[in-house]
């Protein structure tokens, strides 16, 4: 199960966070279809927020085919956003950290890091246009 967080400093909607942290467990692997949400009064016990902000969350995932609600059960995953096999995602994560220590090591900080894999992705993104 997913364990949902708030960074009130972020200046995001909280239920556009909720939502960006369920597609990226999505993404990862953590949730796959089948899994079931948090109920709405677990994550507004967890997190102290507004009922109405997790339905909201839960909605809009719902309307992009992400979960489905089930009345008296929960909120069920309906389909994964992950690519990539496990073994991927285990190398992938073993050859980014590396990458980290190699920023680290070279004296970047983590919003140079940032810069620098985003520029290398929206390159990497128009080359794979062109």
């Amino acid at each position: 199960m997913i364990n949902l967080q708030l960074d009130p400093g972020s200046g995001v909607a909280t239920y556009l966070q909720l939502v960006h942290q369920v597609k990226h467990a999505l993404r990862l692997g953590v949730l796959m279809p089948g899994d079931q949400l948090p109920t709405i009064k677990e994550v507004v016990a967890d997190l102290a927020i507004n009922p109405n902000t997790v339905a909201k969350a839960y909605r809009e995932l719902e309307r992009e085919g992400l979960v489905v609600g089930r009345p008296g059960l929960g909120t069920f995953v309906q389909r994964s956003l992950g690519g990539g096999s496990t073994a991927d995602h285990t190398r992938l994560r073993r050859d980014l950290a590396r990458w980290l220590r190699d920023c680290r090591e070279a004296g970047l900080d983590p919003d140079d890091m940032e810069a620098l894999f985003t520029s290398m992705l929206s390159d990497s993104l128009r080359e794979e246009t062109a």
